[in-house]
This record gives C-alpha cells, sequence and structure tokens, in this order.
C-alpha cells in the first residue's frame, strides 16, 4: 500500500498517525512487510515513478498533525482548507495549492526549533541536498515550467546564471532544504517505530528517472544527452501486436559506459540513499538491466527502436561491494528472454509470481500457475498496475480465466472468490506472498490504483480509518499462522 493511499485529514495519506496506526495493524495481523510504492516528489501525472528526484522525499507526505506536536505549525494553520471532495480519493490540485504554503510556516520556525540537528542534516546531505533546492526554486520561478523548457543558461547546471538564480532565490533554496529535513525526520521516526514492532518496509526503486527531474538536469553525464543539453534516444517499448508501433515513453536513457567507468558512483549513491528509508528493496522493471528498448528521441513513435544490452549484474555487485548485502527482490514481469532468465536465476534475487497473470486456459503451464513456483519467489495477487481481485473477476474479459481459477483452487461461496485467491497466495511455495489492501479489503475497480489504459484515475485510491478493522487482523492473523508466515519478531514480543 501507498504511503499517500492511507487516511488522513488532510487529503493524502501521510507519514504520521495514520501510518503509525496501520502499522499497528500489520502486527496485530502477523505481517513482517509492508511494502510501499517510491516516495519521490511527483511532478505532472503524480506518478511516483516519474519523481522530480531519485533523493528527495514528497513533502505532500510530511505529516502535519506531527509538525504541529513539534510546534512548527497550529492548529489554526490547517483548520480552515477543506483537503479533499472525497474521502477515498488524492486530489492532487488541492495538495498542490494549499500543502507548500502551510510547510512554508513550519519551514520558517524549524532553524530555531532544532539548529543543531538541521544544520547536521545540511551537512550530511549536501551531495544532493543544495542542488535540488535550487531545482526547485528556479523551477517555481520559472512558473512550473520543466527545466528542458528554461532559458539555455539555466539549462546548463553548473552555469553562472543558476548561482546567480540561487543567490537572488535564497529563500526559496532554504525553504526546500527544510522541508527535505522534516521529511527525512518523520520518515526514519515511521521506519523506527515499524521495525520496534517487528513489521519491516520493502522500499520500490524504479528503474527509469523523469526527464523534468534534478537528476538529468545535475548530472546530465549519467544519460545520453547530447551537448546541448538534449535526449538523442528515450525510453520506449519494442512492437507487439497490442502495439504495432510500440511504446515511446520518452525517459532518458542511462550512459551505461559512462556509469561504468566510474563505478556505478550515482546509482549506487540512489540505491544507498533509499536503502536509509527500508529494510527492503523492490528493484522495478529489472528486465532493464539486462536490455532496453532505446527510442530516437525526435520520432513520433518506437517503430524505429532497437534493443541494447544493460550492464546486468556487473552493477549489483558493484554495488553491493560498496554498500554490503541488501534483501533485494526484483521486478521479472513482462517478455521473459532466455537471457534475462539466466540473469535473474544467477541474481539469487527473488522475482514476482503474480495470481492474477495465472489461469489462462490457453496457457495451462504458465510460469504464474501456483504448481509452478519456487521457494525464492515472491508472490503477488496482483501489482499496482493491475485490477483488484473483485474487478478481476467481474471484468468479462476474464470470464474464462476466473472460471478455471474456481476449478484448479477449488473456490466456493463460503470461503469467497477473493479469499480463496489469498489461500493460494498464502499457501504456495513462495517465500514471500504480498497482498495489496485492496485485496485485504475486498474493493473493486474503483480502488484500482493505477490503470495504464487510462479508465481509472491513478495513484488517487484511498482507504479509510475503518480499514484498520481488528475483526480483519484477527483473520489475517489466522491464515499467517495457518500457513507458517507469522510476524515472528512480533510473536517473541507478545510472549
Amino acid at each position: 500500500m501507498s504511503v499517500t493511499s492511507l487516511p488522513s485529514p488532510y487529503g493524502i495519506g501521510t507519514l504520521g498517525k495514520s501510518a503509525r496506526d496501520f502499522v499497528d495493524f500489520l502486527a496485530e495481523a502477523g505481517q513482517t512487510y509492508w511494502q510501499i510504492l517510491p516516495l519521490g516528489p511527483t511532478g505532472f501525472g503524480n506518478s511516483p515513478y516519474q519523481a522530480l528526484s531519485s533523493f528527495a522525499g514528497n513533502p505532500y507526505l510530511i505529516d502535519l498533525d506531527d509538525l504541529v506536536e513539534e510546534g512548527l505549525l497550529t492548529k489554526d494553520d490547517t483548520a480552515k482548507i477543506k483537503w479533499f471532495k472525497k474521502e477515498t480519493a488524492v486530489d492532487y490540485g488541492i495538495q498542490y495549492k494549499y500543502r507548500y504554503k502551510i510547510l512554508r510556516k513550519a519551514a520558517d520556525k524549524l532553524p530555531a526549533k532544532h539548529p543543531q540537528e538541521y544544520l547536521q542534516f545540511l551537512e550530511k546531505e549536501k551531495g544532493w541536498l543544495r542542488d535540488y533546492a535550487v531545482f526547485m526554486a528556479i523551477k517555481d520561478d520559472q512558473e512550473g515550467k520543466s527545466w528542458l523548457q528554461w532559458p539555455a543558461e539555466l539549462r546548463i547546471h553548473s552555469s553562472d546564471a543558476v548561482r546567480q538564480a540561487a543567490e537572488k532565490l535564497h529563500n526559496e533554496v532554504c525553504f526546500y532544504e527544510r522541508i527535505q529535513y522534516l521529511f527525512y525526520k518523520q520518515m526514519m521516526t515511521l521506519k523506527k517505530y515499524a521495525n520496534e514492532r517487528g513489521v519491516q518496509i520493502m522500499g520500490d526503486l524504479p528503474f527509469y528517472v523523469a526527464a523534468d527531474s534534478i537528476d538529468v538536469w545535475a548530472h546530465p553525464e549519467q544519460f545520453e544527452m547530447n551537448d546541448k543539453s538534449e535526449m538523442t534516444f528515450v525510453s520506449g517499448m519494442a512492437p507487439d501486436g497490442g502495439h504495432p508501433k510500440g511504446q515511446k515513453w520518452g525517459n532518458p536513457l542511462f550512459n551505461w559506459d559512462h556509469m561504468r567507468n566510474t563505478g556505478y558512483d550515482w546509482w549506487i549513491s540512489r540505491m544507498e540513499f533509499q536503502c536509509r528509508f527500508c529494510d527492503a528493496m523492490r528493484i522495478d522493471h529489472f528486465q532493464g538491466y539486462d536490455s532496453y528498448f532505446a527510442v530516437p528521441a525526435k520520432d513520433p513513435d518506437a517503430s524505429n527502436g532497437h534493443f541494447r544490452k544493460g550492464p546486468g549484474l556487473d552493477l549489483f555487485r558493484r554495488c553491493e561491494e560498496r554498500i554490503g548485502k541488501r534483501d533485494i527482490i526484483v521486478e521479472d514481469l513482462g517478455i521473459l528472454t532466455d537471457d534475462f532468465k539466466r540473469m535473474v536465476k544467477e541474481s539469487g534475487y527473488p522475482g514476482m509470481k503474480i495470481l492474477e497473470y495465472a489461469f489462462d486456459p490457453n496457457d495451462p503451464g504458465s510460469v504464474y500457475m501456483p504448481f509452478q513456483y519456487e521457494k525464492n519467489s515472491v508472490v503477488y495477487t496482483g501489482t499496482h498496475d493491475n485490477d483488484t481481485l473483485v474487478g478481476w473477476k467481474n471484468d468479462p474479459d476474464n470470464k474464462d480465466r476466473v472460471q478455471r481459477a474456481k476449478q484448479y483452487l477449488g473456490l466456493n461461496n463460503t470461503e469467497g472468490f477473493t479469499w480463496g485467491m489469498l489461500r493460494a497466495a498464502y499457501g504456495s511455495v513462495s517465500e514471500l506472498a504480498i497482498i495489496p489492501m485492496q485485496d485485504l479489503l475486498g474493493l473493486g475497480t474503483e480502488a484500482r490504483m493505477n490503470d495504464p489504459h487510462g479508465s481509472i484515475p491513478p495513484w488517487t485510491w484511498r482507504c479509510t480509518k475503518e480499514a484498520f478493522d481488528p475483526k480483519l487482523a484477527k483473520k489475517v492473523k489466522e491464515k499467517m499462522l495457518l500457513y507458517c508466515r507469522n510476524n515472528w519478531n512480533a510473536k517473541q514480543k507478545e510472549s
């Protein structure tokens, strides 16, 4: 469940009390992991996979009530705003309009409230923080335009014009540095709270970065850019039956030759930083490290694209040498070439098994059928890109799959379809079983997190505070004990 999906009176989930309440629910339910979506500040489209920075945290996630408790805000600062039109959906327009105005009040008081901690944070994070703050201050001054549309002198990160702009916008730069301190402090507090209750946080590291990001602006050498700071090739997907001209996604491509020659310093720094917030990490689009599709930036579609080789496991071996062994799972979905399968197996990282991808009558031996699973894997009912189980069941296009699932799993009306599918996940041999919160709650398509085809507003779903039901926690824990998946740390504390 995304942090944004937590209940709160301020229109979006945050790192405060509702997050702690959810951790308590997870501990009561015998859960070991809470898997979240990426935490970066989102831009146009609000996708957590298109963040403005690979290092910064999303200011929308800063809890306002915790700031009131710290004395950085008052209740009056937040009380007069109507934060949402619908309790179960994030309105990002409202967040954009009001959240920063309130955070400015807290930021103004911060240096006096936590002078030593704040100065230490500035020093420790100077490798990325200053650049991020300058980028955001200039972006605001340029009325939110992508840096690719800024005046030529501002598109060059090291230019005198950028230094002059940073001096002119000093107060704005300080503001963006201060709210990153607030985010960092609250996130680390939440992680400590979760770990003390036997709950580990699983993060998510996107493969690509957004074109309009501090990463590309400040580190163009890490990407395929020409001397005019223009992308020459961009990301995409090869043509197939559903997309005869392929898909042009538009993300900048990594300059893997440069990264290799510099020991992958930038990428490893990105990984190390994100690992501070979590105990395990899901690596998005693991296939891209084996091979990726490059599309000429000036082409209207992906027809003329071509595949290129990625860095393979060399990157991850270098990473482990630098920051130690980490608990990693990899997204190994999509077109599974022999080379990619070999890379996954050689890595030793567990891959993902998706129940909604199983039960195709035309593919009876699908790798997603439960009898195909291996212990070193993670089973999901679906991902953030899938429909909920209820929505999947009710989709007429899935009629044959649903019928086969019922027959294969022996589903019955007493148990219910959703809990029967959960039984298949919990009872599988996979080392981990991770269930989207929407499926635990038995919600339909209206609660889908992301629809790549665009029929559902993406990234907006929120649960209500009633979702953390003690009866549901008890039922889930019974399943954990039955299938030997209980949170042993929490169990030991109870005893």
